[in-house]
This record gives C-alpha cells, structure tokens and sequence, in this order.
C-alpha cells in the first residue's frame, strides 16, 4: 500500500513539473513568432524616387540619389552620394514600407513664424568649398544664424534645410524664421508652381541673422535653388 502511494505521488509531481513547463513555454512562443513576423523598414522607400519627394526630399546617406540629391551633389552642396548598402539592395528601392517624408507635418501658416530647430544636425561633412563670391557675409553668433525667409511671390515657396528638417511650405506673401541653424549649413528652397526665384540674402546689423527675399523670376538664368552658410558667415548661392 506504502509502494502505489509512493508511485501515485511521484507520478503526481511528474504530471504537475511536466504542466508547469508547458505554462511557462507557451507565453514565449507567441513573443518568438511576433519578433520574426515584425518586417524589416526599408531605409530607402519608393517614396523617395516619385513625385513630387523626387526634386524636394535629399535621400539619406547610403540610399541609391534622386533627382535632388544628384542636384545638390553635382552643385557641391552635399557629399558625393553614396552607393546603397547590401542589405538596401536586398530589400530593394520601395521594397519596404516607411513613413512618407514630410508628409504628416503642417503647413506653415502665413505671418510671422518661429519654428526651432536642434542646433548641431547638420552634418559637417556637407562642407563646401566655394570658389565664387559670396552674395553676403554676416557675422555668426558662436557659429549659429537666425534666417528669416520673406516669400514677395504669389506662389508657395518648399524649402528645406539639409540634415535637419523635411521639406516644408512657405505660402505666397509671407515668412518664417528660422532658429539655431549651426553653420555650414544648406537651405534649399523652389517654387511650388515651378517658377524661378530670384533669391536675395542680406545680413542684419544683429550678429548671427539673415534675411533670405524671394522673388520671381522672369529667365531661368536668374533662379536660384539652393543657399550655403559657411563657418566664416559667407553666403553662397546656386
């Protein structure tokens, strides 16, 4: 009698060890096939390469250029672009989903805006060596600038500043201000109607701020795209 009660209880404990473990093994099956179903992010997604992202967004480091980015590069006002990684060329241009550039953010309304911007974002290695005359010189304040942009045209103006924010709108007959840029640093800017600007920097009497007028233009050979702060304060335009 002793020998089936001493069986029946370590068959019980047996029974019980064998449950025990399958409670503790279920939950973590589950959490395994979550991890290997969450896809990998595209860091270039097809978004970059149509229109309009196509002549307005600067594609990061690593991906295949756009039209903006070939743009830029070949004016000297970014690194020569990169080729795309082994694991960009797996997943391929547009073969992940990720965020649409810009899309989410508001437009700026019209009037006297401030919009912050985190000093230190730009990369120095976006670096220029101009070899024209500068369309202004202002002093810097410890190496940052304030620039205010004026829109005089009707149209909506998209600028961006590289390595720092997305492509925003500035709409026809208004301005915003631009805080905390660190120089060198690169502003690009176009019409949204496809129109010239003739662009028009001028320095303050106050330290570390410029005044960027956009006008229209009536010849292709006036229109400017594209401004660069360098670290002695010459501005640059092409």
């Amino acid at each position: 009698m002793n020998m089936k009660s001493q069986n029946f209880r370590n068959s019980a404990e047996l029974f019980g060890a064998i449950c025990g473990g399958l409670l503790i093994t279920m939950p973590v099956i589950p959490q395994v096939l979550a991890q290997e179903s969450i896809p990998k992010i595209n860091p270039c997604p097809r978004i970059f390469y149509e229109e309009p992202h196509n002549n307005q967004v600067v594609v990061p480091q690593g991906c295949p250029p756009n039209a903006l980015t070939e743009r830029l590069a070949a004016q000297g006002l970014l690194p020569v672009p990169a080729t795309s990684s082994q694991e960009q060329t797996r997943l391929g241009v547009g073969g992940g989903e990720a965020p649409e550039p810009g899309v989410s953010l508001p437009r700026l309304a019209p009037g006297d805006q401030t919009q912050q911007l985190s000093p230190g974002a730009v990369s120095t290695d976006q670096q220029l060596q101009p070899r024209q005359t500068p369309s202004a010189t202002i002093a810097l304040a410890n190496g940052m600038v304030n620039v205010r942009l004026v829109n005089n045209t009707a149209a909506n103006v998209t600028f961006q500043v590289i390595g720092d924010t997305a492509p925003r709108s500035l709409q026809g007959k208004s301005d915003v201000t631009l805080q905390n840029l660190k120089a060198p640093v690169t502003v690009t800017f176009e019409r949204e109607d496809g129109g010239q600007l003739i662009v028009t920097p001028q320095g303050s009497s106050e330290p570390g701020s410029l005044e960027v007028t956009f006008k229209e233009a009536t010849s292709a050979t006036q229109g400017r795209s594209a401004m660069r702060i360098e670290r002695n304060g010459s501005v640059f335009l092409n």
